[in-house]
């Protein structure tokens, strides 16, 4: 309701500018009352600006109240190490059925259902479809989707969650919520992740829910297991039509249940004949009825056995009736209960060639959603030419079905049937099998990692099988980045199948493998999970050295999350790992990281100490990468530290190494941190100069993330020489960027920045509740440099609105904080708003001294803005005590501080001030 109040309230906004807008141009006569508009023009604008305002303010309170959820969640327990699963979402529906057969009374019931509801204007209910094993369910949701498709333009979903898939567990709503919102355009780095995974489930549901508000879209959702994993996944919105599939009749609320029963007699005999090729007259009708008796009439038997008689031109169906009866009971009931389908799987297994049928046992054992035939040819052990034709000849077989991309996937009962012909045989094949297929997903992945990792991906030092994996071409880091998108769900089934099986090298490499792709592109969650099933298999096999490097992506996975306490943890245990095992370079990565996580908690000393060890071994070891690495971050940490020269010097050693080293990332971040440093040293057309080179390598590299922030101190840089629409542009690009990418943290920034550039444009009110929106994130992230610096310009901000009590709390704690962190900028920018703030409060005296500390701090840094602003400070308080005449000397010398920062508003301000003469 509310969000119809707000989008009306859009409708009259929009109609007001149009008539306000013609009113003044005075190019048409309106009729009735809005000829009152035209008469009335500046009256209309004050109305217009005051429905503008009340349903901005209102939009406002409704997004933080839609966006609380997902930066709330609360933390939980450490918990298992079993690897993460990940749920295969196709952005459209799988092909339509060509052979679909008869269901004409369930296709018009669910069609008149749809149409009812739509003409009415009411919810849709969800319509679930069960059946038993075979029976169609799939094939009449999908054929069904694309019969209506034409209702919901907002898209078609297609989600398998694996509810009765052997050998894999249903996916988690969790999981399936992940890649539900990936696949309608969430990045991944915005979706909710942490530890409780009731919290983040309940999460990921609201966005979804959000996602599809005042959408029309059709949502199928494949194999459920039970009503309990599905609910979280149903659209808020009663616009939206979902689909359930299941073997089980699930007990949801509001359901239309479609039973799909197998098919009569007569149309599955009329299936048969279409698909065997032959001619109805041509076959003996006593047969045919028998033949689709023994299949129990389900669509997936029947498709079976008129392919192998299509396949036999030479047989008549009294051949093939003979056959299937004679193996009738050859491998007993699988659990679908039907010994007549497993007959008929058996007839079409027997009529493929040797090599062919050992591919088909294989694929049993592939842990995956989907296949292709580069990991059908290391699952097989064959090549890719051979692997391509035994997928198109099973495909033609109707032994696997065809999915988008080239891609296949078995039937839940065919799975289960080539896994049992697999177990029939060597125990060992199924081993094999998976190990050929973690290799091969290991070799694509040292690929990709070339493309989107910095340096070398590290990866442990296990054994793997020696054999040439064949691997599909990736070229490019868009390409690298689509084939992993695509993968994921299935490297992830594989790691978590190596993990069962106690392949615990493969394991271990395989999470390393894809480390660099999960720390850049989430979900988080989904990585603590992979790294915590690497370092338990790390500490099953004794590899310490493994362990350490476990342990150690996920203190990085930590840091990104912004769980610092834990990200401490784990890289303090990685670095006493590595530092037992004799691994240097391990050693000097595991201090490089916790120095950044110090840094982020600005605990500096302990980040100078992590920073300045880790710097020394990567130069005894020669590590130049490591040692620009070290360097730039020890430069960010003096830099925090206010210790501007020293800062300079490193981060300048570092972008010489970066630069001799080709490494555009590694440059631009050097860069970027330069123009910090300028811009705090009052350089300020040097640090624009830095910041746009940055920012431009970051849009050559595609890094979003990197080009907010270069985006952020741009706007800072905008907002000191005074150019406040540049500056506003700048924040909101990046805060829109970080949004999008949901990174707390830099949202953080960028609304901090927006809040200071709203108080230093007179907006106190605004500038009060973004502040304390972003202090209230840097509280819970625990960011305490984001609290000192919020807490400032909030007291300025709550100085000028008038409450002067708040005021000083907040300056009298953000000066404690900048003291601790040892921030002496920091603490004289400060000093400089609590002056102002006692100055216009007539208690001048106590205003000079702030002022006088804040100029004797600023000057030992060489901090100009902040000198300028002292000795302005102290002029005024001089000339306030002194008369006309006084404090002209720290006046004139602030002026001059002014005008070398290019500073001229500040400056003509105070020269106009020293022109008002005595008397």
């Amino acid at each position: 309701m509310a969000i119809a109040v707000v989008a009306g309230g859009g409708a009259v906004t929009t109609m007001l500018v149009g008539l306000v807008t013609n009113a003044v141009s005075n190019q048409a006569h309106w009729p009735g009352f809005l000829g009152w508009v035209q008469r009335h023009a500046w009256a209309s604008f004050a109305l217009l600006g005051v429905v503008t305002v009340g349903f901005t303010a209102l939009l406002a309170a409704l997004s933080e109240t839609r966006s609380s959820a997902p930066d709330t969640v609360p933390p939980r327990q450490e918990g298992g190490s079993e690897p993460p699963g990940a749920a295969l979402v196709l952005r459209s529906l799988p092909r339509d059925i060509s052979a679909f057969t008869d269901r004409t009374a369930e296709l018009e019931r669910l069609v008149g259902s749809v149409r009812t509801c739509q003409e009415n204007g009411e919810a849709l209910p969800v319509h679930v479809i069960d059946g038993m094993p075979g029976v169609g369910k799939t094939s009449f949701a999908v054929h069904a989707g694309h019969v209506l498709s034409g209702r919901f333009p907002d898209g078609q979903l297609f989600v398998n969650l694996n509810g009765h898939t052997t050998g894999r567990n249903p996916v988690q709503a969790t999981e399936a919520l992940a890649s539900l919102l990936a696949a309608t355009g969430v990045p991944a780095q915005q979706i909710p992740v942490g530890d409780d995974a009731g919290a983040v489930t309940e999460a990921r549901a609201a966005m979804w829910r959000g996602q599809l508000a005042d959408k029309r879209a059709l949502l199928i959702l494949d194999n459920a297991a039970s009503y309990r994993q599905l609910e979280p996944l149903l659209p808020g919105d009663g616009g939206c039509l979902v689909l359930v599939t299941s073997r089980k009749r699930l007990a949801a609320h509001e359901e239309v249940v479609l039973q799909v029963e197998a098919l009569s007699p007569e149309h599955a005999v009329a299936l048969f004949v279409r698909l065997s090729g032959r001619s109805r007259d041509a076959l003996d009708p006593a047969v045919l009825d028998e033949l689709v008796r023994l299949c129990g009439c389900l669509p997936l038997g029947v498709s079976l056995l008129a392919a192998r008689l299509r396949h036999h031109p030479t047989w008549s169906v009294a051949d093939l009736l003979e056959r299937l009866v004679a193996v009738r009971d050859r491998l007993g009931e699988l659990r679908a209960g039907d010994r007549a389908i497993v007959s008929t799987f058996d007839l079409s297994y027997r009529d493929l060639p040797p090599e062919r049928r050992y591919f088909f046992q294989l694929l049993g054992c592939y842990p995956g959603t989907d296949i292709d035939a580069y990991a059908g040819a290391a699952v097989g052990s064959t090549t890719v030419d051979d692997a391509r034709r035994h997928l198109d000849a099973l495909y033609d077989a109707h032994l696997i079905d065809e999915h988008p991309g080239s891609r296949y996937r078995l039937h839940d009962l065919l799975r289960d049937y080539a896994r049992r012909l697999a177990d029939e045989g060597d125990s060992m094949n199924h081993v094999q099998a998976v190990g050929r297929v973690c290799a091969y997903y290991l070799s694509a992945l040292t690929a990709v990692n070339t493309h989107i990792a910095r340096g070398s991906a590290q990866v442990a030092n296990s054994p793997v099988p020696q054999e040439p994996m064949s691997t599909p071409p990736l070229d490019s880091r868009s390409a690298a980045l689509g084939w992993l998108e695509n993968e994921r769900p299935n490297v992830l089934a594989c790691i978590k199948r190596a993990n069962e099986l106690d392949l615990h090298g493969l394991v271990i490499r395989l999470a390393a493998a894809m480390a660099p792709f999960l720390r850049q592109s989430g979900p988080w969650d989904q990585a603590v999970g992979l790294h915590r099933a690497a370092a338990e298999a790390a500490r099953r096999t004794g590899d310490r050295r493994a362990l350490a490097g476990a342990l150690a992506e996920l203190g990085v996975v930590r840091r990104c999350m912004a769980a610092y306490p834990e990200a401490v943890e784990a890289l303090h245990e990685a670095e006493v790992l590595y530092e037992a095992v004799g691994d240097r370079k391990g050693r000097a990565d595991a201090l490089n990281q916790a120095g950044i996580v110090r840094y982020m908690t600005a605990d500096n000393e302990a980040a100078v100490r992590a920073q300045s060890e880790a710097l020394s071994i990567y130069r005894e070891l020669g590590d130049r990468l490591g040692q620009a690495n070290a360097l730039a971050d020890l430069g960010m940490v003096r830099r925090q530290m206010s210790r501007f020269d020293e800062a300079v010097e490193a981060q300048s050693e570092a972008l010489s190494i970066y630069r001799e080293l080709h490494d555009r990332y590694g440059e631009a971040n050097s860069l970027r941190d330069l123009g910090i440093v300028h811009c705090l040293m009052g350089e300020y057309d040097r640090a624009a100069r830095r910041h746009r080179e940055a920012f431009d390598i970051y849009q050559e590299l595609d890094d979003r993330h990197h080009q907010a922030y270069a985006l952020n101190e741009l706007g800072l840089v905008r907002r000191l020489v005074g150019d406040v629409a540049g500056s506003h542009d700048a924040h909101t690009q990046a805060l829109e960027i970080y949004t999008d990418l949901g990174d707390r943290f830099g949202r953080a920034n960028s609304v901090r920045h927006l809040g200071a550039l709203h108080r230093v444009s007179g907006r106190a009110p605004e500038a009060i509740r973004l502040l304390e929106q972003a202090l209230e994130t840097y509280r819970e992230l625990g960011a305490r440099g984001g609290i000192a610096a919020t807490l400032s310009e909030l007291g300025s901000a709550r100085g000028a609105t008038g409450e002067r009590e708040a005021a000083v709390e907040a300056f009298a704690r953000s000066l404690e904080i900048h003291r601790e962190l040892g921030d002496r900028c920091g603490e004289a920018e400060v000093l400089n708003n609590w002056g102002a703030l006692l100055r216009v409060s007539d208690e001048v005296t106590a205003a000079r001294d702030r002022f006088q500390l804040a100029l004797g701090l600023a000057a030992a840094i060489r901090c100009p803005l902040e000198e300028a602003r002292a000795l302005e400070g102290i002029g005024r308080c001089d000339r306030s005590l002194g008369g006309s005449r006084g404090g002209e000397g720290p006046l004139r010398q602030a002026i001059a501080v002014y005008r070398s920062l290019g500073a001229g508003t500040a400056a003509a301000d105070i020269e106009r001030l020293l022109a008002v003469q005595p008397g």
